[in-house]
């Protein structure tokens, strides 16, 4: 009686508690997070479905993480995120749960709290902005940010017309519409089958946007029905389906982390290696900012991922018999898929970029744990590069001095930025792509070799290697570098190596010392995460976190 006596209080008759399965509805909507800002209107589709199955609907709210305001970065709390939805999920009475997400943390960290539970999951994300309008063409979130700010240092663009062009950049609802690391990770919870399929590429004011998720609230009580669990969607075939989906889309690098957390979840063995591997026979399709010319909006109407999906299967590079949670396959649910736009997403014989392209993983002596490059969004004649390093200890460090004129460097030198890494920021973030130094980019210099144990955006462009793993911070050779070293880079043949010799860099190890950290490190969440954070080739959760724990609340909990 004391349970359904306070329910009551939000007007809830007594006919609510007659055995029907409660939903939840973990949103992430925020004002902070200007992504996620209309999932509350989301929220309100679900609950429709919902009560439409016979279930019965509560909302409630999970951290929101906007990569776009958060300090230091929203990355740094992506597994705060999933320690939450994770909590919240097992503590109350749930027999099932729709995940409302947007900027591209919350859909990793929301999946990844689904899996440790294990409870019947459905997720619904917040779809793209509209496309972006400015000067008669099209201009994508983030990617012509980092293209405007290069165009305003350079002198070619004035700071009016660069406040009018960031309205013009980001004109509805909705997260990034280039395929950014949002777009990216909302196709694959979709090629997971974790979202129902055709839903993840509708923009986010698109009324068939809030149908998709009304449809959601009605499966997740047929779900429960079923026992439909996360456990049974996210199996290796699945993952190696989102891998491969991940190359045709000319998806995000941030992907590679957030795939290797989610897998670490539920128990799935999956290495770097295995990125690698399954891309080698995938080519590039779909013709999107940053890779390409287009933008969301022209993606979903041209057919979206069951398009790309079907055309995977048709290859043979697609398992078919992944369970999504329709409770189907995932071949039969793309089987008649209609491409509207062959501009858009390519065909299988005229790809957008040749098989292979998609993100390769390094190795060699400067990343022994690996690092990963976006082969669609660098520079072909920069992938087999060897230059002089000029190095940086910080981000900061650079951005300090990037505008110098008299900076010492040239354009076919080597940019590394360290001290960016899960670690050593701490939390990794989006800041490998640092912009060209400013007297190159006014000689014209559009792009140089730059190497990060940070990330990059999914919406950024460049010749850009990341991840490098062990990162700086924990004594990896990134942290041994010195400006003058030769690094010599070869995409093709998968390697990165510092040439030094192995007697130097031991010297130089033995004279390493750990950073300082400041006091903001030593006590609350960020020495949380330092502490227990595993490095980038594990996908930077939390050591602690790995493998699944089920829905029950243990019974010594009163």
């Amino acid at each position: 009686m004391v349970y359904r006596s306070w329910m009551r209080n939000q007007g809830h008759g007594p006919e609510v508690f007659d055995g029907r399965p409660v939903i939840g509805i973990a949103s992430t909507w925020s004002e902070l997070a200007p992504c996620n800002a209309h999932l509350d209107r989301v929220a309100e589709s679900v609950k429709r479905g919902v009560w439409q199955a016979g279930g019965f609907p509560l909302v409630f709210p999970v951290m929101a993480t906007g990569e776009t305001l958060m300090r230091p970065t929203a990355m740094l709390y992506r597994n705060l995120v999933a320690m939450v939805g994770e909590e919240l999920i097992r503590a109350n009475p749930l027999d099932g749960v729709v995940l409302l997400s947007g900027c591209d943390k919350t859909t990793p960290g929301l999946l990844m709290a689904a899996a440790s539970v294990d409870l019947p999951a459905i997720m619904v994300t917040g779809g793209p902005m509209l496309n972006g309008k400015y000067q008669g063409g099209d201009v994508g979130s983030g990617t012509h940010v980092w293209k405007f700010e290069a165009e305003v240092k350079a002198g070619r663009m004035t700071a009016d017309e660069c406040h009018v062009a960031e309205g013009c950049m980001a004109r509805s609802n909705g997260h990034c519409m280039t395929m950014g690391t949002a777009s990216t990770m909302a196709c694959l919870a979709e090629a997971l089958g974790m979202q129902l399929p055709g839903s993840a590429s509708w923009p986010a004011v698109d009324s068939r946007r809030y149908e998709t998720a009304q449809a959601a609230g009605r499966r997740i009580v047929a779900m429960v029905d079923e026992d439909l669990r996360p456990s049974a969607v996210l199996t290796r075939e699945a993952f190696e389906n989102a891998i491969r989906a991940n190359a045709a889309i000319g998806g995000s690098t941030n992907a590679v982390l957030h795939l290797l957390a989610l897998a670490g979840r539920v128990g799935v063995e999956l290495g770097l290696d295995d990125f690698d591997r399954l891309i080698r026979q995938v080519p590039t399709l779909v013709d999107l900012m940053p890779s390409g010319r287009f933008l969301m909006e022209d993606f979903c109407y041209a057919g979206g991922l069951p398009v790309v999906l079907r055309r995977l299967a048709e290859a043979g590079l697609l398992h078919r018999d992944a369970v999504t949670v329709t409770g189907h396959g995932i071949g039969a649910e793309v089987a008649d898929a209609g491409c509207w736009n062959d501009e858009v997403i390519r065909p299988w014989d005229k790809p957008l970029q040749p098989a292979g392209s998609g993100t390769a993983v390094l190795a060699g002596n400067l990343c022994p744990r690996g690092a990963v490059l976006k082969q669609s969004a660098a520079s072909p004649h920069l992938l087999v590069h060897e230059g002089r390093a000029v190095v940086f200890d910080s981000p900061e460090d650079y951005h300090a001095v990037c505008d110098d004129e008299d900076l010492d460097v040239a354009a076919d030198d080597v940019i590394v930025v360290r001290g960016a890494g899960p670690k050593g920021y701490p939390g990794m973030p989006e800041v490998a792509n640092v912009p060209i130094p400013t007297r190159l980019l006014r000689q014209g210099v559009t792009d140089m070799v730059r190497i990060s144990d940070g990330r990059m955006s999914g919406t950024g462009f460049g010749t850009v290697v990341l991840h490098v793993s062990p990162e700086a911070a924990v004594g990896g050779p990134l942290a041994l570098v010195r400006t003058g070293d030769r690094i010599r880079l070869d995409v093709p043949a998968r390697t990165l190596d510092l040439l030094v010799s192995e007697n130097e860099l031991a010297e130089r190890a033995a004279d390493w010392a750990e950073p300082a950290r400041s006091a903001a490190d030593r006590s609350g969440y960020r020495w949380l995460y330092r502490a227990h954070v595993q490095q980038a080739d594990l996908g930077a959760d939390f050591d602690f976190l790995t493998g699944s724990r089920g829905s029950e609340v243990p019974r010594d909990s009163h």
